[in-house]
């Protein structure tokens, strides 16, 4: 069979991608390796909700409270005004997106990605299949690679594919213990600590039964699996069974271009679209998802390959200037302790607090309230320069 799209990955960014263009009567191939659970804390706003028609029943978590520890052991509540940051597990939450996608009319296909060939019939992308071991081929119009940070679409077929920086994820699944003064299962932790990462963060993100425990870091010398461990005893969390363990690399750079020019088109990991400082990437997966379904309707219906880069032009128009300032924040804040332990006194701020989470929630930045920005500004120059204390008393 000829398709319209063949999709590579079957991850948010994928199955979004798969499930748009289904839905609008195309042709469509989603390939997916099963059984990889990707490391993700899962934590998804309202906005992502609701643009994706997200049922209550994927939510195994509602978060109320986000807490930041810095490096002596200092908390900040944040209470989430408003609502709720919604909470999904992997495992399940991919499965729905792909099998959302398949009742929509995509085929699904598993197996791994080999290449992609072309000759005088046409564009064919050549997989193995799971079960049988045989290579397939299969002829397409267009491909969206969707195969995450170290992408074999994005080397093969897009120019600076196999540059894009990232940090290394590991987390832990566990057993959730009850409530206790350490363990709040409508609260999530995240730890500022170079003892726990010398350059990101470490978290403690509640699943309801369970929990994700891990940490991030672009030092390759780190130990993943010792600070992960370290954050389980910090966190009273040592004892819990644990589910499962997992770890890949998560990008934390926008690729400068997302097309070949030709028949392929990135979306989500591949495309290096994690937001810096959060490392947020399911909203962002599924939006890179949306955006090159898009593009991919607009070059089909125009025969035009130019059109591909629509995808990388739509979502950085909305989201630039967003990753632009969470990058400022990383680099001027995760470089030592010191930093660390004044980004999170910033966070006392009322205004910091409100607008950061007005700004997660929606997914654009707070224009409402001018005066708030300037006072923002000012304190973080306070901050970074330090004429204030990174201490409260």
């Amino acid at each position: 069979m000829a398709y319209d799209v063949f999709v590579v990955g079957g991850g948010p960014s994928g199955a979004t991608a798969a499930d748009d263009l289904a839905r609008a009567g195309r042709r469509v191939a989603l390939l997916d390796r099963a059984g990889r659970i990707k490391p993700c804390g899962g934590a998804i706003p309202p906005r992502l909700i609701a643009d994706f028609d997200i049922p209550e029943a994927q939510l195994v978590a509602h978060i109320r409270t986000a807490r930041m520890i810095s490096p002596t052991g200092r908390a900040v509540d944040i209470p989430i005004e408003n609502g709720f940051v919604g909470m999904v597990d992997r495992e399940h939450f991919d499965e729905f997106l792909r099998d959302r996608a398949a009742r929509n009319g995509t085929e699904r296909l598993t197996g791994t990605f080999l290449r992609i060939e072309r000759d005088a019939e046409g564009t064919h992308v050549v997989w193995r299949d799971k079960a049988s071991g045989e290579e397939r081929r299969s002829a397409t119009k267009l491909v969206i690679g969707a195969d995450g940070a170290r992408s074999n679409v994005a080397k093969a077929e897009v120019p600076g594919g196999d540059k894009i920086p990232y940090v290394i994820a590991y987390h832990e699944i566990i057993t959730a213990p009850p409530a206790n003064d350490r363990y709040d299962p409508d609260r999530c932790d995240v730890i500022y600590d170079g003892r726990i990462s010398p350059d990101f963060y470490g978290w403690v993100f509640p699943h309801g039964k369970s929990c994700s425990v891990g940490m991030g870091t672009e030092k390759p010398e780190a130990n993943l699996k010792s600070a992960t461990a370290a954050l389980r005893k910090m966190s009273g969390l040592e004892e819990c069974e644990t589910l499962r363990k997992e770890g890949a690399p998560i990008p934390l750079h926008p690729m400068d271009r997302w097309d070949n020019g030709r028949d392929v088109v990135l979306a989500g990991d591949a495309a290096g679209v994690v937001a810096p400082s959060s490392g947020e990437g399911i909203y962002y997966a599924m939006v890179g998802g949306r955006v090159a379904a898009t593009a991919a309707q607009a070059a089909l219906a125009s025969g035009r390959a130019k059109d591909l880069k629509l995808a990388r032009k739509l979502f950085m128009k909305e989201h630039k200037t967003v990753f632009r300032v969470l990058r400022s924040m990383q680099d001027a804040y995760y470089r030592s302790d010191d930093r660390r332990e004044r980004f999170v006194s910033l966070c006392h701020d009322i205004d910091v607090q409100r607008l950061t989470f007005e700004a997660y929630m929606n997914k654009k930045l707070v224009r409402a309230r001018p005066l708030a920005h300037i006072k923002i500004g000012v304190k973080n120059l306070l901050h970074l320069s330090g004429l204030v204390s990174a201490v409260r008393t």
